[in-house]
Parts: C-alpha cells; sequence; structure tokens
C-alpha cells in the first residue's frame, strides 16, 4: 500500500493537470490539481458541479469554527464550493470570550469581514456571500429541493452516530477545538451521550462520571454499531441522486446540509462506503477543500 507521505508528495508535486487517482486505507483518492473541474457528465438529469473563478474578497473574511461541526462545515462548503479566499480561525471548544467579544455569546459559525460585518448563523451566513457579487456568481447554490427522505435517514441514525462520534471527537486529540483538556472536558460536559432524555439530565451529572461513560462507550465493541451504520449507507446511496448531487436538479443547500453531517462518520474506523456515497463525499470534500478524517479514524 502507499504510504501517506507519498500520497501527499505526489498530490503536491504532480504536474498532470488531470485528476490524480491513487489509493489509501482502501479508498480511491481523487484530487484535481486544477482550480475548476473539467467534468462534464452525460447522465441525464445530472449536472457537474465546478468552481467559478477564484475570489479573493478584501480584505480576506475569516470564519471563527469548530472542525468538527456540521454547522461550521456548512458554511466553510459554501465558501470553497464559489471558490472565495477566506481564512480559518478555529476556537477552542472552551473559548466563551472569542465569540462573545464579536457576537455577545459562545455561537459557531461567526463570518466576520472587515468591520463592518460581523455575522453568526450558517444560513444567514451563506445567503449572504451567495447574494452578493463581490463573492462570485450569485443564485450559484439553490435553494433546498424540500425532499424529505433523506431528513427521515438523518434522524433515523441521529442516536446511532452521536454514540459513535461524540467520544471519538475527543479521544483522537487532533481536532484543532480539542487540543487542550479544558476545551475537551467543555465538549463532554455539554454533549449527552444517548440515552438521556434531556440535556439537563446529562449536565447536572458530576464530570467524572460524564468522563467515565464516554471512556466506557469508547472501550466496548463497536462492531455492531458500524455493522448497522454502514447498513444505512447502503440505504442513503439508493436514494442519492448522484456522485455529483445528491438532489435531481443539481447543486443545491440539500447538498450543502447533507456533506456537513456525513463527514463526521469518516473518523469511524470500519465504515464501509457504498461505492457512490463516496465518491459523493470525496467529491465535495475537494470543491470545499474540507478534508475528511479517514487518516484519524477510530
Amino acid at each position: 500500500m502507499m504510504k501517506l507521505s507519498s500520497l501527499i508528495t505526489l498530490c503536491l508535486f504532480a504536474s498532470s493537470a488531470n485528476a490524480l487517482q491513487v489509493s489509501y486505507r482502501g479508498h480511491s483518492v481523487l484530487r484535481t490539481l486544477q482550480l475548476q473541474s473539467t467534468e462534464s457528465s452525460t447522465e441525464s438529469g445530472v449536472q457537474a458541479v465546478s468552481k467559478p473563478e477564484r475570489i479573493v474578497p478584501q480584505p480576506v473574511p475569516v470564519l471563527y469554527v469548530y472542525d468538527h461541526c456540521p454547522f461550521c462545515v456548512r458554511v466553510r462548503l459554501a465558501f470553497g464550493l464559489k471558490n472565495v479566499k477566506h481564512n480559518l480561525h478555529f476556537m477552542a471548544n472552551d473559548d466563551v470570550e472569542t465569540p462573545t467579544a464579536l457576537i455577545g455569546k459562545k455561537l459557531s459559525p461567526i463570518f466576520k469581514w472587515g468591520d463592518d460585518v460581523i455575522m453568526p448563523e450558517s444560513m444567514d451566513i451563506i445567503n449572504f456571500i451567495d447574494q452578493d457579487e463581490r463573492f462570485g456568481p450569485t443564485n450559484f447554490i439553490a435553494p433546498a429541493t424540500g425532499r424529505t427522505d433523506i431528513k427521515e435517514w438523518q434522524s433515523g441514525v441521529r442516536d446511532l452516530l452521536r454514540g459513535l462520534q461524540r467520544p471519538r471527537y475527543v479521544a483522537t486529540g487532533l481536532l484543532p477545538e480539542f487540543q487542550q483538556l479544558d476545551a475537551r472536558h467543555a465538549f463532554v460536559k455539554n454533549h449527552a451521550l444517548p440515552g438521556y432524555d434531556s440535556k439537563e439530565i446529562w449536565k447536572a451529572k458530576p464530570l467524572q462520571e460524564q468522563l467515565m461513560e464516554y471512556a466506557e462507550l469508547m472501550a466496548n465493541d463497536p462492531a455492531a454499531d458500524v455493522e448497522e451504520l454502514n447498513r444505512q449507507l447502503v440505504a442513503l446511496d439508493d436514494i442519492l441522486y448522484s456522485k455529483e448531487h445528491c438532489s435531481k436538479g443539481g447543486l443545491c443547500f440539500d447538498d450543502i446540509d447533507l456533506f456537513s453531517r456525513l463527514r463526521s462518520i469518516s473518523i469511524i474506523d470500519g465504515v464501509k462506503w457504498p461505492t457512490k456515497l463516496r465518491a459523493y463525499m470525496e467529491k465535495f470534500s475537494h470543491l470545499g477543500d474540507i478534508p475528511l478524517y479517514d487518516e484519524m479514524a477510530l
């Protein structure tokens, strides 16, 4: 198997303008060295997604985010798809001062553009940049289709994913918001594991008990849960319209939301992605410049 260091070298220095395809950890890894995709699709009803020309606003916008947060990933994906230069400020999970100084409370994501625009809420941020010509073509991301099948799928796997993902976020020690112990403890205090009827019941527990439950869940054999997740991914693959976009009609907010919620599944070792769904994840990871977690999966 190709070593990761060799893979990185190839991606950085290969001279071909075509997509570079190699294998790492059993996955086909696609990296296109051009800024704009030249893919075309011959499938009926499928529209290949490609980036517009590069936009470098002045000053360069700053996104205050957590890496694992799906609402933060939404905004990062929108900026990536529109090919807008931006800087990322990863906040520690226990950092209350930074967001409070910006918007008056602890919340993410936050979009800051110079001294005049400071905005929370992922939907508001995306709508702002997609309606303003200073951020490239307007209406680039179509509205959500309103389909209910994907929402039902997400609801059906919510507790399954929480039980698998939440302990792994803090156990890796690699995500930027969890680099320090206080930040990891802050997350554990505020994020209940499955089985609790309310956040209040979880928050009332002593921290040591919460930490013990996280540790026990990580120590348990996840095989049955991972097997169930793999079955659920097959079901999602069946209703995914194409690897280019999840719903009929082309790129829309369905894709912004779906990729953002699925990305953290890649932190779970043993996940078997169906072919179409894996291609979809790799494509939006590349277009959004948002890495998947494959290399740190537990």
